[in-house]
């Protein structure tokens, strides 16, 4: 989230934008405030509040400490404005939400595929729903700002396609915009699912937390960075990219993706239930491991702390080079959370160099099963909300 925490040192003067930021982020809520902390004057800064008002993204109340005479206006984000559209696509599971300009979840609902599913047959019943969602809410739920979507894999996001998910065959390269031209005119936003799962965890209590690693352990593994407040995406996009990282432990092992020693290999969700699959156990999903160990199964729980150790050996070499203030750990295996850290805990402390775990924190998501949709809809926020975007809208409105 954009936001200045300083009175403006440039001699271009604040835009409605700049104001709006200071307003979302909470930094200023009255219009002294805006004055002090921009150096604009009380007329310029009454023109940018009256046309945020306009515009319906900022309202005031009388909520402040009166000090003899007439309480202060407060003035906040109008949360209920809007709404953005979430989906957060997976191999065997869609999840869907609508979600406030806050990025809180109104409504959502799950979308069972089959696997290997194409995006044509897919990106329509997707649609649909979001439609029927939507509609459901009625008029009062404001206009359409955009749409979040989250893939596995890779992704372009100039082109809002997967680039390279071995997990998803059929959906590299394909734009996902026109599947949703039905659905709403305002711009589609497309991700990596742990980019937008790390950007959901900088809300709220969490968002002073400048550098950030999450790792996704789920059905793949995969990693969500961000560094100087930064999300890090990387040249081509596949910064985080950790579960074909090569690990001693897959030697000879042949991964999903085709290659052989792959992290993921041992220690993803599919390699657990091919484990215990190859035991004669009848599951089917890494769920359905997590439900074993958390019904006391020995096998699963000793097959989910191993998974956690063989991963901490290869985030251990990511804590040294990045040092973090925290590792978030989200994804199906962050249901036994406890059983998985206590494997994380002992391979990645032991191997990383002592400052770089000396404050380093390991928690859990916030959002649980949610993370998904919710940091879709934070994706595609910090695009139409920001401080460019602003600006433009309410140039708009002149």
């Amino acid at each position: 989230m954009a936001c200045m925490r300083t009175p403006r040192s440039t001699t271009s003067p604040a835009t409605g934008g700049d104001v709006f930021a200071l307003i979302r982020a909470g930094l200023a809520t009255t219009r002294t405030e805006i004055g002090n902390l921009t150096g604009l004057s009380r007329t310029a800064v009454a023109a940018r509040v009256s046309s945020l008002q306009a515009s319906g993204l900022v309202v005031e109340r009388e909520e402040g400490v009166s000090t003899g005479g007439r309480p202060p206006v407060k003035l906040s984000f109008h949360v209920q404005a809007g709404v953005v559209l979430s989906a957060a696509i997976g191999r065997s599971r869609t999840q869907l939400a609508i979600c406030d300009l806050a990025g809180d979840v109104i409504v959502a609902e799950d979308v069972e595929q089959e696997i290997g599913t194409s995006p044509a047959e897919l990106m329509p019943v997707i649609a649909r729903r979001l439609i029927a969602l939507r509609e459901g809410l009625g008029e009062t739920a404001g206009r359409t700002v955009g749409i979040g979507i989250s893939l596995p894999g890779t992704v372009d996001t100039e082109r809002g396609c997967s680039l390279n998910s071995p997990m998803m065959s059929g959906w590299d390269g394909v734009p996902l915009q026109p599947f949703l031209a039905d659905v709403t005119d305002a711009p589609v936003f497309v991700d990596n699912d742990a980019n937008v799962m790390v950007l959901a965890e900088r809300r709220g209590e969490r968002r002073d937390f400048a550098d950030m690693l999450l790792i996704k352990a789920s059905t793949g593994l995969g990693a969500g960075l961000v560094s100087g407040g930064v999300l890090q995406r990387g040249a081509l996009g596949a910064a985080g990219e950790i579960g074909h990282t090569k690990t001693a432990a897959a030697q000879g092992v042949v991964c999903r993706c085709g290659d052989v020693g792959c992290i993921e290999a041992v220690a993803g969700g599919w390699a657990l239930v091919r484990n215990l699959q190859e035991q004669g156990r009848e599951v089917t999903h890494i769920r359905d491991v997590i439900t074993l160990a958390l019904a006391g199964d020995a096998e699963a729980r000793r097959m989910i702390r191993e998974s956690g150790r063989q991963i901490g050996e290869v985030l251990s070499g990511a804590i040294n080079l990045l040092n973090p203030e925290v590792v978030i750990v989200g994804g199906d295996m962050a249901q036994a959370y406890d059983t998985f850290v206590a494997g994380l805990r002992e391979t990645l402390y032991g191997n990383a160099i002592a400052v770089a775990t000396q404050q380093l924190q390991i928690l859990p998501w916030t959002h649980g099963e949610l993370s998904g949709v919710v940091g879709s809809a934070t994706m595609a926020l910090d695009h139409v909300l920001s401080v460019r975007a602003v600006d433009q809208l309410l140039a708009r409105q002149k």
